[in-house]
């Protein structure tokens, strides 16, 4: 079934898509023979195979809710593996991932390349061989995105954002962003940093002025050995957000729950 699907792929993006890259874009369904049997929907959900320059028109799909993943420099960042194994459960979802270079600390792009996606970084905004006329990342995924989620948002994120700072692809894109994008931030750091009034004033100005919707942080052991308010919402909950406001469906023959 494997070699069936390889040829699909090979179908849609051309003789470089081997069956030893399909096998590893599918590896986070190996054990799932629900979704094995569903080859129309792992070529879907591994349509982020073929790299390249980032052009939304051309990595949209009709009739698909387009999520973006956006990681930060906190340690709540580790969970973005299970974010996106999750949402890719759903029937129509597409997802697509960009980290600020703080953000890859706490986890590994071969994890998120296991999921059949590549982690966008200031290294694909920043390209040496880039041209003008060329498109432009941060404004192809904002094109892209039909929701936001800025899990986690660290304190360092969440100032720029705030200000208004556009110094990596993560910030441009969120200086980009239109206001009818659905988006959502869900704050990460120490207690101390979330309690110091520089803290409340960026909330302040991203949920009265920008119009983000800020989810938590929540209370619980953090990563420092504080005990406190900080961190993260849980990373199911995160997606539940998606589920909710898109009326989205678990793939037939699988069942909810965290992965």
């Amino acid at each position: 079934m494997t070699k069936d699907i390889a040829k699909g792929l090979q179908a849609l993006w051309g003789s470089t898509t081997t069956l030893s890259t399909t096998t590893k874009a599918l590896g986070f369904v190996q054990d799932s023979k629900a979704i094995l049997c569903q080859e129309r929907h792992l070529v879907m959900a591994s349509s982020q195979i073929t790299l390249g320059r980032f052009v939304a028109s051309e990595r949209r799909r009709p009739n698909h809710i387009h999520v973006l993943l956006v990681t930060t420099g906190s340690v709540a960042s580790i969970k973005a593996p299970l974010i996106i194994r999750e949402l890719l459960k759903y029937e129509n979802v597409q997802v697509e991932i960009v980290s600020t270079k703080a953000a890859l600390t706490f986890f590994k792009k071969e994890d998120i390349e296991q999921l059949g996606l590549h982690t966008w970084t200031d290294d694909d905004e920043w390209d040496p061989s880039y041209k003008i006329g060329d498109p432009i990342l941060h404004i192809e995924l904002r094109r892209w995105a039909d929701i936001v989620l800025v899990a986690p948002c660290s304190a360092n994120t969440l100032a720029k954002i705030a200000q208004g700072v556009c110094d990596n692809v993560v910030t441009s894109l969120m200086r980009a962003l239109s206001p009818s994008t659905p988006t959502y931030i869900f704050p990460a750091m120490n207690t101390l940093m979330y309690e110091h009034p520089l803290t409340a004033e960026h909330l302040r100005i991203v949920k009265d002025v920008i119009k983000y919707n800020v989810v938590g942080p929540i209370g619980k052991a953090l990563a420092c050995g504080d005990i406190g308010i900080g961190a993260m919402s849980e990373w199911h909950d995160i997606v539940q957000i998606a589920v909710d406001k898109f009326d989205l469906k678990l793939r037939p023959g699988l069942e909810g729950g965290q992965a």
